[in-house]
């Protein structure tokens, strides 16, 4: 029997997802939360073999929550669920550990082998996502660039930004218009949407 942990901040897609995999013998789910920062303490509580994360929750988002766990208990296999195909989410997520990732718009069945699959040890991602992802590339952004539009989201002031990353003013519109000039836009707003758009952020 595969032990599987569901999460999603969604009550609906979470409720469905754990319907849909009730009818699969071998697979069961033993814990179902909310907030990516309830992750890791349900896989410990419930011995989940496989995680099957979304993207975006409170707390961690899915890529961290993904960090956190495979660091935690190499053991437990991530599967990445997103509504959001983005390649830049696709990368992020492999790179920080996840085997497999696909869109919530995949066929139970095809969802229920790609738990399977990666409980064996296999990778599981979503084909033209891969292909996608392949053909862009890594993102440009440096670690602070992302960081700074990150804190740029809510449309604050820079003198906002720089309270809140505990940087000068200055730096913050460095990195700003580095990272206006690599998303190939004119405005911050812009660098954010484009940013947002690639799963860079």
């Amino acid at each position: 029997m595969i032990r599987v942990l569901l999460a999603d901040d969604q009550n609906l897609v979470r409720g469905a997802l754990a319907a849909l995999l009730s009818f699969e013998t071998d697979l069961e789910v033993v814990a179902e939360v909310d907030r990516g920062d309830d992750v890791l303490g349900a896989a410990r509580a419930h011995a989940a073999d496989v995680a099957l994360l979304d993207v975006e929750m409170p707390g961690l988002d899915g890529i961290e929550a993904t960090r956190v766990l495979t660091g935690a208990i190499p053991s437990c296999r991530v599967l990445v669920l997103t509504t959001f195909g983005r390649p830049g989410f696709l990368r992020r997520a492999m790179e920080a550990g996840a085997s497999g990732f696909l869109v919530k718009d995949a066929p139970a069945a095809q969802l229920a082998d790609a738990i399977r699959r990666v409980a064996a040890g296999e990778r599981v991602v979503d084909p033209s996502l891969a292909a996608e992802s392949l053909a862009m590339g890594r993102s440009p952004l440096t670690e602070r660039e992302r960081d700074v539009l990150v804190a740029a989201r809510g449309g604050g002031t820079i003198a906002d930004v720089a309270r809140a990353l505990h940087l000068s003013e200055g730096t913050v519109r460095n990195h700003l218009s580095s990272a206006i000039t690599k998303t190939a836009t004119r405005t911050r707003a812009e660098a954010v949407r484009v940013a947002e758009e690639r799963g860079w952020l």
